[in-house]
């Protein structure tokens, strides 16, 4: 990708960057929040499993289990439907020392050892449970979840793709094997099997935020925006909000993305970097007086933040204030010393500083790297004009202008 490509069309003194570190951070911050929102549809579907896997065959037969096997039993399933996991574990141990061969004993206890967090034995004990158990799919799915819970979405995919081809209607199975898809980077995969399943499901926000966040990361952020913006609503999540607000920043449909982004931070302003994408939403719409509110509270959080010390050293310097942007400019330059926005900013210190020919010799650079990219061309000109080039400075104003006619043919930035 060209340089020029990844920053906004607008910004102080010019295009400041629509800060790449910051979509990364947005997708784990969305991560995070669809983990949560699905951990607890897995969590109601683990109850289910049980109940419906092993309810109507909770009696093992007088031959292959003793009358003391069949009490642990089922005082193991009691303990399990109360949330006693503990007792439930010792109670299903008990029943399986007593009659091994008990698959209801067995296939349990793998689900109670997830639910108390020790998924590698509750996986030896759903595979243990596949060999005798009498609904093979209802285990695949416990097996599924405990390799999900664990976060070996490798293992958990082929898993949970048996399910869903045994069970194609149900769509817990359906939505967990599409979330596992989209963390595995097959977003495409996660749309083709979820989509055809939205007709009745419009009203399942869990359903709409894993197909929204499908499409948006397959590419079809036109179709996944309005979901996702509906879950939003719906919901009053926080999580949606982000996704929704920076994937429109990323569009540089900066009035969508502020609103989105704002109502995040009602939310939960301690999410990281949403200070900082707030701002370069305010910030593109020339509202640099909010723009800079939020990136101040963006360093107040993490003083080593990137984009809040670019853009806010970069509002400084637009302002005369040199001091004030000196070492939040440093600083960028120090956090990502290969980022030309910052190398920008910096020429701009230099040259407002009287290092005039330290920042010709970085604008030339950045010029040869990106020769399209219209701001190095627009301080050049000043500057070669200070140097007494007057030949060069006149290149560079009409390279400007060439560029200006372009962009203006190709519309203004999308508010």
């Amino acid at each position: 990708m060209k340089t020029s490509e990844i920053y906004s069309m607008r910004g102080p003194g010019g295009s400041v960057p629509a800060a790449q570190a910051h979509w990364v951070l947005a997708a784990k911050t969305a991560s995070a929040g669809l983990s949560r929102r699905i951990m607890m549809v897995s969590a109601s579907f683990v109850s289910l499993c049980v109940l419906l896997s092993f309810g109507a065959a909770a009696q093992p037969s007088a031959e292959s289990s003793s009358a003391e096997a069949r009490d642990a039993l089922h005082r193991g399933i009691t303990a399990q439907q109360h949330g006693d996991v503990k007792t439930a574990i010792d109670e299903y141990r008990k029943a399986l020392a007593l009659s091994p061969d008990i698959p209801e004993a067995r296939a349990n206890l793998g689900a109670a050892l997830a639910a108390a967090g020790d998924f590698d034995a509750a996986i030896e004990e759903d595979k243990k449970a596949l060999a005798t158990a009498p609904d093979k799919t209802a285990v695949r799915m416990n097996l599924a979840l405990a390799y999900y819970k664990k976060g070996d979405l490798g293992n958990a995919r082929p898993v949970f793709e048996a399910v869903h081809a045994a069970r194609p209607q149900d769509v817990s199975a359906a939505l967990l094997l599409g979330y596992t898809e989209l963390k595995l980077g097959a977003a495409k995969d996660a749309v083709e099997l979820l989509a055809p399943l939205e007709a009745g499901r419009e009203t399942n926000m869990d359903f709409e935020f894993v197909l929204a966040n499908a499409l948006i990361d397959s590419g079809k952020e036109e179709e996944g925006l309005p979901r996702m913006e509906k879950v939003a609503r719906a919901t009053n999540a926080a999580d949606s909000w982000v996704i929704a607000g920076s994937t429109r920043l990323h569009r540089k449909e900066f009035k969508d993305a502020g609103t989105d982004l704002d109502a995040a931070l009602q939310l939960a302003p301690s999410i990281p970097g949403l200070y900082s994408m707030a701002g370069q939403a305010r910030d593109a719409l020339g509202d640099t007086d909010r723009a800079s509110q939020a990136f101040k509270a963006a360093l107040q959080a993490d003083p080593r933040d990137f984009t809040a010390n670019l853009y806010l050293g970069a509002i400084l310097l637009q302002h005369g204030d040199v001091e004030g942007a000196r070492p939040l400019l440093e600083l960028a330059i120090q956090l990502q010393p290969k980022m030309p926005q910052a190398e920008l900013q910096m020429a701009r210190l230099n040259a407002m500083t009287g290092k005039i020919p330290e920042a010709a010799a970085a604008l030339e650079a950045l010029e040869r790297a990106d020769p399209k990219w219209l701001d190095p061309h627009v301080e050049l000109a000043a500057i070669y004009y200070k140097l007494h080039r007057p030949e060069d400075g006149k290149r560079e104003r009409d390279i400007v202008e060439q560029l200006r006619t372009l962009q203006e043919k190709d519309g203004p930035p999308k508010q």
